[in-house]
């Protein structure tokens, strides 16, 4: 009977496991996991469960029968060490080997550091469960909380606090927040809406040292002497690809493992899938060759794929190449942020409804004269079917007269 080891006890690896015994793999599944806990989903942790309405059962991915039912060995809390490729095998950090047929790698992400932070009381990253459970702890009326980084985590986190009753500020050292996602024109319009709902946002700012007295944190030095006063900081600075255990292993790594289409790592029998996993998206390679998407949707269909063609791989059957318009979506405040497609640097994003003023509007993005994106706050019926429009690379006209007619008003 065959084997098949997954690398990563999170959502790309769990989908991973599941399409192999949808596909009808009958041999054994390893499943391996550096947390000491079952699958559980992130994107809750700074919401839902950092607001206090949700506790840890309700973040777990399956139900308890769910899990029994994917028949699988389950090796928690372990992390994995080195691929050894040669030798189809994965070392664990106990010293435990595990030999398989096939390797599905999903190991994530590892959230970024400050350069030279300190590590006392009151600082804080946003990646685990243990995470967010230590971080909720502190998040109590009155208290002053500075988050580091406005990217999604860290805004989703900052919306979270300000409705228990904080008073934050966000620090940014781009000119707006969510730049590398949306944009400068659109993220600094999110960035507003934070402002009209308390929240003192930063930009262009430079952080010196975090502060602190007695074993805690007491605030943030910006370069140029300012002082932000803190009972609380949170660290989002963003993450990683967790590949430093790979460096061994033979693999491509360039910001990820580097995979061709079918999620394939350059040798046969080993796929990545998720956060780690860096391919071409054959949608999206005229603005980008390949590509790393750190989002929900993005995990459950790499891990598919990469399961599926481990499965294919085994059964000597065809492999099927995976492409996707990558979404996600986002909630802050009162504001449901949605986005489909890529934002590259070099993309020009026009306003095709709604306004700022509203607190409701889609913005559409456009590279190499045709629609590669489109955002929309509280806008859902306006860009869930633009999936369609930039699956078909539709030209910019063409686009721009779909959005028109689409709010004409009836």
């Amino acid at each position: 009977m065959a084997h098949v080891v997954v690398v990563g006890g999170s959502l790309a690896g769990l989908r991973a496991a599941e399409v192999l015994r949808e596909r009808g793999f009958d041999g054994t599944i390893t499943m391996v996991g550096d947390e000491p806990y079952m699958p559980y989903d992130r994107p809750p942790l700074s919401k839902n469960f950092l607001s206090g309405e949700w506790d840890a059962d309700r973040v777990r991915l399956r139900q308890p029968e769910m899990f029994d039912a994917l028949n699988a060995t389950w090796i928690t809390g372990v992390a994995a060490t080195q691929l050894r490729t040669a030798d189809n095998m994965v070392v664990l950090a106990d010293r435990r080997t595990l030999t398989y047929d096939a390797v599905v790698l999903a190991t994530g992400g590892v959230v970024r550091r400050l350069p030279n932070q300190p590590d006392v009381e009151g600082i804080h990253m946003l990646r685990s469960l243990d995470d967010a459970t230590a971080l909720r702890a502190e998040i109590v009326e009155d208290a002053h909380v500075v988050v580091i980084g406005a990217g999604f985590i860290g805004l989703e986190a900052a919306a979270t606090a300000t409705n228990r009753g904080t008073k934050v500020t966000v620090l940014e050292g781009l000119p707006a927040p969510l730049i590398r996602g949306l944009g400068e024109t659109q993220g600094a319009m999110i960035g507003r809406v934070h402002e009209r709902n308390g929240v003192t946002v930063r930009c262009n700012v430079r952080v010196e040292s975090i502060e602190h007295a007695d074993g805690r944190v007491t605030g943030v030095r910006l370069d140029g002497g300012d002082l932000v006063k803190a009972d609380v900081v949170i660290v989002g600075i963003g993450v990683a690809p967790a590949t430093q255990w790979l460096e061994d292993s033979g693999l491509t790594l360039r910001d990820g493992v580097v995979c061709n289409e079918y999620m394939n790592a350059g040798v046969p029998n080993v796929f990545a899938a998720g956060d780690m996993a860096r391919w071409p998206n054959a949608l999206f390679t005229d603005i980008e060759p390949d590509m790393r998407v750190e989002h929900w949707t993005s995990a459950v269909e790499e891990g598919a794929a990469a399961g599926g063609n481990a499965y294919a791989f085994l059964a000597g059957e065809e492999q099927q190449p995976y492409a996707a318009v990558p979404f996600f979506w986002s909630d802050q405040f009162d504001a449901r942020i949605q986005f489909l497609g890529r934002a590259t640097a070099n993309a020009e994003s026009v306003v095709v409804a709604g306004s700022e003023e509203d607190g409701k509007w889609c913005a559409a993005y456009f590279e190499n004269g045709r629609l590669t994106g489109v955002l929309g706050v509280s806008q859902p019926k306006l860009v869930m079917p633009a999936r369609r429009l930039l699956s078909q690379h539709t030209s910019r006209e063409d686009a721009l007269a779909h959005f028109a007619r689409v709010t004409m008003p009836q």
